[in-house]
């Protein structure tokens, strides 16, 4: 409970976890780097409602969702930024920065890291937040309709629950604690733990002598190759288990494909291809169920966020990240679907040649409409 208040989870296998920690296991670095970076390259586009539908409109607000939300941030590594607090604490803050308290015009957005919100409840029920400025410590309190709160699974009211807290907690505590068994088993010459006993009796500086000795001779993986001479009647007794016994890889390799769980993200996707194929609509349509099932969910609530607090008159305009690009199949999936499309044997089409022209990033041509 100590080690929780303090921003850590005690795990079984004798490692703290925490946000920051956990950055450090390569498959919970590579996963929140996969989903964080793959938001981030999004294009964020806003939308008009028409009669006829919807209709692309040039907004003021584009600027601030695709390419600058703050001077200082550029917006692939806001929405990174934002994306990896969510990730990794559970919630995204950022706040709407406004021309004066009377104007419902936004001009910029500006993030905030989880630990230096604190979302807070009047007696009432409003949720209200305070903001604490990380240089000088002072805190000021922000209206709800001021602040954008990205918000993950398990959310109360108030928070989110961390993943990396709720669920992913020991898979990181058996990385870190593989982790550092394998630095220490190279720092000792990649031998296992050892006695050297002694047929005849000796005292403490013998074996401190002894001790001494060993480690400047054979201490480290340089001097790993040297052959061990001795004499006097010593001998070497092993201690522990070889790293084979120990199934260290296999270990690792569970931790791995349980942070993977976590997160939602295919395990082949952050470098861990133990049984898949690389090759084939296999790999394909796991991609694509990635953007369906994980990416999906994440891009609703962002959505949903900004459209009920940017917008005065949240009936007209609306966002939505353009996933396209991303869903698309292979090159020969694509062009049998536009054939279908345009309309082939006769079957009536219901697109034209310059509108497939546009999905391929290519300028139309005449009489393509």
């Amino acid at each position: 409970e100590l080690l929780s208040a303090l921003g850590g989870t005690a795990t079984h296998a004798g490692q703290v976890v925490n946000e920051r920690s956990a950055m450090g296991v390569g498959a919970v670095y590579a996963s929140v780097g996969l989903i964080a970076g793959a938001i981030a390259s999004m294009p964020l586009s806003i939308y008009e409602r028409t009669a006829d539908g919807r209709a692309k409109a040039d907004h003021e607000y584009w600027w601030l969702f695709n390419e600058q939300p703050h001077e200082d941030w550029d917006s692939a590594t806001f929405w990174e930024y934002v994306v990896a607090s969510k990730l990794l604490h559970g919630d995204g803050f950022a706040e709407i920065i406004r021309p004066s308290r009377l104007s419902s015009r936004a001009i910029g957005l500006q993030p905030h890291h989880p630990l230096h919100v604190d979302p807070r409840k009047t007696s009432g029920g409003q949720l209200y937040y305070v903001v604490t400025d990380p240089n000088t410590g002072a805190q000021r309190t922000v209206d709800p309709a001021d602040m954008l709160q990205f918000r993950g699974l398990g959310f109360d009211g108030k928070r989110s629950l961390s993943p990396i807290k709720a669920a992913a907690s020991q898979a990181i505590g058996i990385a870190l604690g593989a982790t550092e068994f394998t630095g220490k088993f190279f720092s000792n010459g990649a031998r296992p733990d050892f006695a050297i006993t002694s047929e005849k009796p000796i005292n403490d500086d013998q074996a401190r002598l002894i001790r001494t000795t060993w480690a400047n001779r054979y201490g480290g993986s340089s001097n790993s190759h040297l052959p061990a001479v001795l004499s006097g009647g010593l001998s070497i007794k092993e201690l522990t288990m070889s790293a084979e016994d120990t199934q260290l890889i296999a270990t690792l390799g569970f931790s791995v494909e349980e942070i993977a769980r976590v997160f939602g993200v295919p395990p082949h996707m952050i470098g861990h291809t133990d049984k898949t194929t690389s090759w084939g609509t296999g790999i394909e349509q796991l991609s694509i169920g990635f953007v369906k099932y994980t990416l999906q969910r994440h891009f609703k609530k962002i959505e949903q966020e900004i459209n009920r607090k940017l917008w005065p008159n949240r009936a007209r305009y609306f966002v939505e990240f353009l996933t396209a690009g991303l869903e698309r199949g292979d090159y020969k999936t694509r062009m049998e679907g536009y054939r279908i499309a345009v309309g082939r044997a006769g079957e009536p089409g219901w697109i034209t040649q310059n509108e497939i022209r546009k999905l391929e990033n290519l300028p139309p041509v005449e009489g393509g409409d």
